[in-house]
């Protein structure tokens, strides 16, 4: 598994340097080449399915952010630039083209079968409700759902013995909202600047939205911890958690960098999606320039 949320002590210490260095030095250590090396394995690449498992009490409206979300990252309709599809578009330049996420099953889960209380081996039994190559199965829990680990982790990726590739992602609304929806919440390290207004007015599914697509990029970039990362397989950085904090030019630990604001709602985001959606995402490495690339 890939965990996203590993490096919030690194961030905290490098976030205390900028005080002491200030931004523009900073922003030196932070743009320094970075090397994602690739070890020779599969990628997933051209169609690839995406199964939704919804798991605890999802709203309407919430789960139509998240599917909005993925169908605008490979959506055939253009969105304004910059979008969500110039984004994962970065993908392409990884080896083997390109990955064209297509939002198949959903499965929802209101019941709570499994409790409000997971542990790792539940997320693979839900995962397991679609099993199959060239797909990705993404748990999503519910805000009052907890999970093993859920503060060290607010999201993470594998892959079953059938080479079934998975993604878990958990609502943090109220579970470590500091670290994983982060910049829509007051950080949990060094001072409490104001947070970002969300751009689809939900902080917990806004906060989600960054971790799917922190996620969905390591995936399909390194699903069997045989492609693109660096460091040690049982914990690298990959695609996106490789410039974890960076959203937009300018950015430095505890600050998230020039973002686009909405002069109606003064949400802040750097991607148009479909039905006119915009998101917060992350900065992803870009094999051509060995740099953490942003939108904006």
């Amino acid at each position: 598994m890939a965990d996203i949320c590993r490096l919030a002590t690194l961030c905290c210490l490098l976030y205390l340097l900028s005080l002491l260095v200030g931004p523009s030095m900073a922003a030196l250590v932070q743009q320094q080449p970075l090397v994602l090396k690739y070890h020779n394995g599969d990628l997933l690449k051209g169609n690839v399915t995406v199964n939704l498992v919804w798991y605890g009490r999802f709203t309407p409206a919430q789960r139509s952010i998240i599917v909005d979300f993925i169908h605008s990252l490979s959506s055939p309709v253009k969105s304004p630039l910059p979008s969500a599809a110039s984004w994962w578009k970065t993908t392409e330049k990884y080896r083997g083209g390109s990955s064209n996420l297509v939002v198949a099953g959903q499965v929802l889960h209101e019941a709570y079968t499994l409790g409000k209380s997971l542990k790792r081996y539940h997320l693979l039994a839900l995962a397991g409700k679609f099993n199959a190559v060239d797909a990705i199965t993404v748990v999503l829990t519910a805000a009052d759902v907890a999970v093993e680990g859920f503060c060290m982790s607010c999201g993470s990726h594998g892959a079953t013995r059938g080479k079934s590739a998975y993604v878990w992602v958990g609502n943090s609304e109220t579970q470590c909202p500091g670290q994983c929806a982060w910049p829509f919440h007051q950080p949990l390290y060094g001072p409490q600047t104001p947070p970002l207004v969300t751009p689809n007015g939900d902080v917990g599914v806004d906060g989600m939205i960054i971790n799917i697509a922190t996620l969905l990029a390591g995936t399909v970039t390194n699903p069997y911890n045989s492609g693109y990362f660096q460091g040690p397989p049982s914990a690298p950085l990959e695609a996106v958690s490789a410039c974890t904090g960076i959203y937009g030019s300018g950015s430095y630990p505890g600050y998230p960098g020039r973002v686009l604001v909405d002069k109606t709602t003064g949400a802040s985001y750097n991607a148009h999606g479909v039905n006119g959606r915009k998101f917060l995402l992350p900065a992803m490495w870009d094999p051509q320039t060995s740099a953490c690339k942003t939108l904006v």
